[in-house]
């Protein structure tokens, strides 16, 4: 019989021609055991999907309450199920007026997809402006308003319409005019290396897009649900978007994404035509389940007020001539490195050593640094050591 390993590279699609190989036996809190019974600290998540940490005892109990009840029973929008309207109440209650509207779908690619049809069809128009470095997925429209040209050159012809700006440079915004149905950009850019836009560049955007009657969607797959400090990014940017896209940390490690606007705007998926937009798994209940206990576990257990003195900690330890910088916003870090020629051999080494990191998609100095909200002090200390020892 093959072993798993040789099973994984000959039936499994891959996706490069470096796997990690990680053969994963158990996950629990920050940490991944693999067959050896060997621990890894995961500082990375998941890529942001584990910001309540991995098997959370209330995650797996909604989970495990639901999965007796039952699993999926309608298309998505036609029955009333339990999880689904009480996780949709949970996150508006979570959000400012008028976002009160939320479509629950499978994943950050399609609730893209799904606002940039929301936009189109609610503005009839059909330009979207979105930024250079910017990565929204790699379904067909979400990577059209991707950024990055080397990513997506092999997959062209992509979808017309699309435009892209320079991220928090206010110069640019010219290219957002009366043709514009909407402006998709990430609150915090996340495949580029952690980029914070400058103070007030978010204002200045919000008056923009109201002066040409253009729609702002903001997208938070992996900077909401508590990432930097507090439940949503643009909380701190004192604005309101008129849509929201999340995904990756909402579904406590159960696939889930939503994108959510107003009662008005969403309201136009109603007719002409009717089913304007449908998904058949999305908001499947047992991920709602667990995503509701997400935002709970967010909440109740204050994980929001512990993300800035964690951050705070691993910019305090982690200090070396080979660290160049480290950019953040709470918990969603960049440590800068001279080189990916550089900062590669250490990502391994740090593997080797039990603590799971990783680089960028459009940024491959810079170590990838997102762990779970849930992570201690202790733990913080344990990983920064190790990664200290790594550079050695």
């Amino acid at each position: 019989m093959p072993s798993e390993r040789q099973l994984f590279l000959q039936y499994l699609a891959q996706t490069s021609e470096f796997p990690l190989m990680l053969e994963i036996d158990r996950a629990e809190g920050v940490y991944l055991f693999d067959k050896t019974g060997k621990a890894y600290i995961d500082l990375i998540s998941g890529i942001g999907v584990s910001n309540v940490g991995h098997r959370h005892p209330q995650v797996i109990k909604a989970i495990e309450d639901q999965v007796q009840k039952y699993l999926h029973v309608m298309v998505y929008g036609e029955f009333v199920q339990s999880p689904q309207v009480r996780l949709a109440h949970a996150i508006a209650e979570t959000l400012p007026d008028p976002l009160s509207s939320v479509y629950l779908l499978n994943s950050g690619s399609e609730a893209v997809e799904g606002a940039i049809k929301l936009a189109k069809r609610y503005t009839d128009k059909t330009k979207i402006v979105s930024c250079q470095n910017a990565y929204h997925g790699s379904s067909h429209g979400a990577l059209s308003a991707s950024g990055d040209e080397k990513f997506k050159r092999n997959f062209r012809p992509l979808l017309p319409g699309f435009s892209h700006i320079p991220f928090g440079d206010e110069h640019y915004f010219d290219e957002i005019n009366e043709d514009t149905a909407a402006v998709l950009i990430e609150t915090i850019q996340g495949e580029a290396g952690v980029r914070v836009a400058p103070k007030g560049y978010f204002q200045t955007l919000r008056k923009r897009c109201n002066d040409t009657d253009t729609l702002l969607i903001l997208d938070e797959i992996q900077c909401g649900f508590g990432r930097t400090g507090t439940f949503w990014a643009f909380e701190q940017e004192g604005i309101v978007p008129d849509i929201v896209v999340s995904a990756k940390g909402m579904g406590g490690g159960m696939p889930i994404g939503c994108f959510v606007s107003s009662p008005e705007i969403m309201g136009v998926f109603r007719n002409n035509p009717i089913l304007g937009h449908i998904s058949t798994f999305g908001g499947h209940p047992v991920s709602a389940a667990a995503a509701l206990a997400t935002t709970h576990i967010i909440q109740e257990e204050g994980l929001l007020q512990q993300v800035e003195s964690k951050s705070s900690l691993f910019k305090e330890l982690l200090i070396h001539p080979k660290i160049k910088s480290i950019r953040n916003r709470g918990l969603m870090m960049a440590v800068k490195f001279e080189t990916f020629e550089e900062l590669k051999p250490i990502i391994d080494q740090v593997l080797q050593l039990g603590v799971i990191t990783d680089w960028f998609l459009f940024d491959d100095r810079s170590m990838r640094i997102a762990p779970p909200l849930t992570i201690t002090e202790k733990e913080v200390k344990k990983a920064c050591s190790l990664i200290l020892q790594a550079l050695q």
